[in-house]
């Protein structure tokens, strides 16, 4: 009987070294695997049964040995780690993104910016107060008044284009975690169908956590594991998955800036009320799509195009309260320079137009006896230099941005390093060493030829018991 044992023993002896070397191939095999955890084979020696047999005489050895699992060497502490790390890297690209384009839509300094468009509007006019009536300067100030009304409102027209773009985007993130919510429930139901069954779930695992670092770096959200294998995702504190069961999300708000609205995130299942998120690249987009307010704290989209509009008005009121005070050839009061045109759409800078149209419409004069007088033109040449004058104020908004722009680099760049360090701590974990494997395969391959060699010579053994024994004395 114990002979016969021994052959079980080494059996078991196999069949563990083969395990191993299962396990080692599949680490080696998945080593470039993007979110791969290394596993390895638990082994535990098997003792002799308490009630041995009649015919055991002395010391025994045990059974063998068994495999009691495939172990997953991650770290919940370093995932967990890397959640967080994916959140916060994923709201500062968002604004740090949102912020650049609008830096790079302003063009300053440049002469073709508005503060070189500026710098050559309040020069015609100088030009014009010392050649009043002459056509060259006439059409020199038609031409730069139209350029830098036309990049206003472009300027304008960008920012809208880019609000109704970052909201476009807000909807696909919406549908991209919806759809991953629904891929980590159904690895949930299989991760935990797999754990009733007894069968190693650890592969199902890597792709849960891959996903699950997708939803924090869209949302924020936070991840807790269950005692049967599935886990729950909360999002703002509520439910977003829990073990199969999804609750859906929604963007709900205007479509457009000029609705001054604010865009929020809301469950399927509670219309009108808003989900506070933690973080992530979609609490990233609706932070910049807020509504412009008095205190200018909304969305960075729509206060910077308040600032145009700003710009659009002062400038108007400003040229405008000269011009319309000054004489033009004919001696009559001149007209506004500036205008905006009719109709209930955007704000003032997307309306914004030159009311003048050639050069009878052109006031410089103090005077209606003298035609040629270009005190009016100097007064408004002068308003560039003013304290109050657009200039300054599109200065400041330039400058503001400008800071808005820096800090929100340099919260990225410190978020996007310490994803890097949460990354870089659990991949030394978690990843697949090959030289330790390496080492690993040796040793199973070893295992396994002493547990042959073990086997056969049993064999041998048994093959003397039972076909030599009683040949003495034929």
């Amino acid at each position: 009987m114990s002979t016969f044992s021994g052959l079980n023993t080494a059996l078991s002896g196999l069949n563990a070294a083969r395990t191993g070397l299962n396990v080692v191939g599949q680490n080696l095999t998945n080593v470039n695997t993007a979110g791969y955890t290394r596993q390895r084979a638990e082994l535990s020696a098997v003792g002799m049964p308490a009630n041995g047999s009649l015919f055991d005489v002395g010391v025994k050895p045990g059974q063998g040995v068994n495999v009691t699992g495939i172990s997953r060497l991650g770290d919940t502490f370093l995932d967990a780690r890397v959640r967080t790390a994916f959140s916060s890297a994923g709201y500062t690209s968002a604004r740090a993104d949102a912020l650049t384009q609008i830096q790079d839509r302003m063009k300053e300094p440049g002469t073709e910016a508005i503060s070189g468009q500026l710098h050559s509007f309040w020069a015609a006019w100088g030009d014009i107060s010392n050649h009043a009536g002459e056509t060259a300067s006439t059409a020199k100030l038609l031409g730069s008044a139209n350029s830098l009304a036309q990049n206003i409102s472009e300027g304008y027209r960008a920012l809208d284009n880019q609000w109704s773009q970052t909201r476009g985007r807000a909807d696909m993130l919406v549908q991209e975690v919806n759809t991953t919510a629904g891929q980590i429930a159904s690895l949930n139901d299989q991760i935990r169908s797999a754990a009733a069954t007894g069968h190693p779930s650890n592969e199902l695992i890597d792709q849960r956590n891959t996903l699950t670092a997708k939803i924090s770096q869209l949302t924020g959200g936070t991840v807790r594991d269950l005692p049967n294998g599935d886990n729950e995702i909360l999002v703002g504190g509520n439910v977003l998955v829990s073990g199969k069961q999804v609750n859906t999300l929604k963007v709900a708000g205007p479509n457009t800036m000029s609705e001054g609205k604010p865009v929020q995130l809301e469950w399927e299942r509670r219309p009108g009320v808003a989900v506070d998120l933690d973080g992530g690249q979609l609490a990233g987009t609706l932070s910049v799509l807020g509504p412009a307010n008095a205190g200018k704290t909304g969305g960075v989209i729509a206060e910077t195009a308040a600032e145009y509009d700003r710009l659009a008005e002062k400038l108007a009121k400003q040229v405008n309260d000269i011009h319309t005070t000054a004489f033009k050839a004919d001696g009559t009061l001149g007209d506004p320079f500036f205008g905006f045109k009719p109709g209930s759409g955007p704000g003032a800078a997307m309306r914004l137009e030159v009311k003048a149209q050639g050069p009878a419409d052109i006031a410089t004069s103090g005077s209606a006896s003298n035609a040629l007088n270009g005190s009016k033109a100097d007064e408004i040449f002068k308003l560039g230099s003013a304290k109050d004058s657009p200039d300054a104020k599109w200065t400041e908004t330039v400058l503001t941005t400008g800071a808005a722009v820096r800090v929100g680099l340099q919260q990225d760049v410190a978020a996007g390093t310490s994803l890097t360090n949460a990354m870089a701590a659990q991949q030394s974990n978690a990843s697949v060493d090959i030289d330790e494997e390496n080492v690993n395969l040796l040793s199973y391959t070893h295992a396994y030829q002493a547990a042959s060699r073990v086997m056969t010579a049993i064999d041998e053994a048994l093959d003397v018991l039972i076909n030599q024994t009683g040949r003495v004395g034929r």
